[in-house]
């Protein structure tokens, strides 16, 4: 393969793991890629999977903060980026990055952030991102309708991921990693991406650390609610039992906008009035793995694989994450009486008290806006903080809990510490990603100090570094989070008693 070099970083795009998802190979496990003859030219990134537009690129706010730049799709997908400070026999620790986009959309290359090159240069590791099948393209359970050809459906975007790391596996030492030393860690869909892989026995042996990012999806719907959305789809496309195989020649595109449809009509919209109960997303979201008992045989509670036990876990979430102030110019002018007329609504009027007086007690000093944001976002921080505990109780391998609160100045500083907002500091791409950073020394320094412990728990897996207060494993009896700011602390039950009221009710 022939990629190139930048400030002293060997990347490759683009490169084949598996074969085209095309035609007879749809809703089927992924294939071997088909070798070739020559020198590959691997320089620009390749397709993305198949995939519902977009529903913000409209939204100017968003779109210039997450730059995201998709690229073409086509079911020719199944594509590994590496990037790599030297092509050598030195065995550098291996991470693997998992795009966000739940289990809908998304791709590895679809924001800037997710660019390698620093990361790689900064550890001395190597980086490697990919694409897989999302959607009805790879989540589209058939196997009630179809059977056995067709049994796995319902996790071939699972198994393209499983593909992928298998890939890493046999090719990483030529690009001077370690198969031996492979970190797998996402954000969003992709850290819900890493919690189901954690409950995969397929995937023992591919990876030997994880990282969940804002993304502790710990329950997965079972085969009953994924047949019923793939029965919608069936009904949107007019393909019935008997014709099932004309779903390997119609046009991709007709199958994306009947799973479009399908959802619609399967899945009532969310509750916005209280925060979202992240850790069942993939349960009251259209297009998530299927708990099918072979490919996916159980729940992902805390990887409760039995082969995952041993396996150290970093986890955590931005503190404001959602309920920030998008297209909201008069955001940070928040009054206290809409707070509590939006509390009320959501609970009722006592109710709606007490969590909001918990939430002051969490947080004295905190502005009308931050309360609203913080408590708007609790239900991921909820999801990761049960995640390390579920982790933690097994008594196996080590698990770190943390919280980035770090507030972006950008947009008037009305997004704060944004769904998102700690990706350019684990890539080390805050100037890159200034749009969403706004550069400068303070944000070039923090993302030294968040990248280094990504980079160290990927080596050892554990994050410790000189630049940071010691930071205490997570366990039952000393709950300890790493808040990443200007000012890095480790805080013990960060939020408890309003994750209480919360869950009270």
């Amino acid at each position: 393969m022939r990629g190139f070099v930048r400030r002293g970083v060997f990347t490759y795009r683009g490169i084949p793991y598996g074969a085209s998802t095309g035609g007879e190979r749809r809703f089927m496990a992924p294939a071997k890629a088909a070798s070739w003859k020559g020198v590959r030219s691997c320089l620009t990134y390749g397709y993305v999977s198949p995939q519902e537009p977009r529903t913000i690129w409209d939204k100017d706010e968003v779109a210039f903060v997450y730059q995201w730049e998709d690229g073409p799709q086509n079911e020719d997908c199944l594509r590994v980026n590496v990037w790599t400070p030297g092509l050598d026999d030195r065995k550098r620790p291996v991470m693997v990055w998992l795009h966000g986009g739940g289990f809908s959309t998304g791709a590895g290359h679809e924001m800037k952030t997710y660019d390698g090159e620093n990361l790689a240069r900064r550890g001395e590791v190597v980086v490697v991102s990919l694409n897989h099948r999302v959607g009805a393209a790879g989540f589209l359970n058939l196997a009630a309708i179809g059977g056995e050809k067709y049994a796995a459906s319902a996790n071939a975007g699972l198994l393209d991921i499983i593909a992928a790391l298998e890939w890493v596996h046999d090719n990483i030492r030529n690009f001077g990693g370690d198969p031996g030393n492979v970190t797998v860690f996402g954000q969003s869909g992709g850290g819900g991406k890493v919690t189901a892989l954690m409950a995969m026995p397929r995937a023992a042996g591919l990876f030997h650390r994880a990282v969940v990012q804002s993304g502790s999806m710990l329950r997965m719907p079972g085969p009953e609610t994924t047949a019923k959305l793939a029965a919608a789809v069936m009904k949107e496309l007019g393909i019935t039992k008997a014709n099932l195989d004309q779903l390997q020649s119609v046009p991709v595109e007709r199958i994306v906008g009947a799973g479009v449809a399908a959802a619609k009509a399967v899945f009532p919209p969310v509750d916005s009035s209280k925060p979202f109960d992240f850790e069942r997303h993939c349960e009251l979201a259209a297009w998530a793995p299927t708990v099918d008992g072979a490919i996916l045989p159980e729940q992902p509670l805390g990887g409760a694989g039995v082969w995952s036990a041993k396996t150290p876990l970093l986890v955590g979430s931005t503190v404001t994450e959602f309920g920030v102030g998008f297209h909201w110019p008069e955001f940070n002018d928040f009054r206290s009486y809409e707070l509590i007329g939006r509390l009320t609504k959501a609970y009722g009027k006592e109710k709606g008290a007490r969590v909001l007086e918990a939430f002051r007690r969490d947080h004295p000093g905190a502005k009308p806006c931050e309360l609203f944001a913080i408590l708007a976002s609790s239900g991921v921080h909820r999801a990761a903080v049960r995640h390390a505990s579920l982790k933690a109780a097994q008594g196996a391998g080590a698990v770190y809990s943390y919280l980035f609160a770090w507030n972006t100045p950008v947009l008037d500083g009305r997004i704060r510490s944004f769904h998102c907002a700690e990706l350019p500091f684990v890539f080390d791409n805050t100037d890159r990603c200034d749009q969403a950073t706004g550069g400068g020394a303070a944000a070039r320094a923090l993302a030294a100090r968040v990248s280094e412990a990504w980079i160290r728990f990927a080596r050892t897996g554990d994050p410790n570094h000189r630049e940071l207060p010691a930071w205490p494993a997570y366990t039952g009896q000393r709950r300890a989070t790493m808040v990443f700011d200007n000012t890095c602390t480790v805080v013990e039950d960060w939020g408890r008693e309003g994750l209480a009221a919360v869950a009270a009710g």
